[in-house]
């Protein structure tokens, strides 16, 4: 259990590095309100958003697996309340769901 929460905390602060690096902070992207406004620079700044988006999703994963290490409900399926198997959680310790319920929640999407 130890290792993988010392694998959340180094995941937690890369995503934060990452985050930091693109100029997201407490008010989200910063950009420089002077900047021309080109159809390139909006595309980048679309990227961008798109990026800081998945990087914070992956960061809220991240922190909710750290609050739940140490208790009884880390590694447990949040669907179907079954564990979630080691290696599922040695391959992805945030994970929140067991690979069955993961499986069927891609199916629905």
């Amino acid at each position: 259990m130890q290792g993988l929460r010392a694998t959340l905390e180094e995941e937690r602060d890369s995503l934060r590095g990452q985050l930091v690096e693109l100029g997201h902070g407490a008010k989200g992207l910063d950009y420089d309100p002077n900047f021309a406004d080109s159809s390139q620079v909006t595309a980048e700044r679309g990227e961008n958003e798109a990026l800081v988006n998945k990087l914070v999703e992956g960061l809220r994963d991240v922190e909710h697996a750290l609050e739940k290490v140490g208790t009884d409900t880390y590694g447990v399926c949040e669907d179907c309340s079954r564990p979630i198997a080691a290696a599922r959680l040695e391959a992805k310790p945030e994970a929140r769901l067991c690979i069955d319920c993961a499986a069927a929640a891609n199916n629905r999407r």
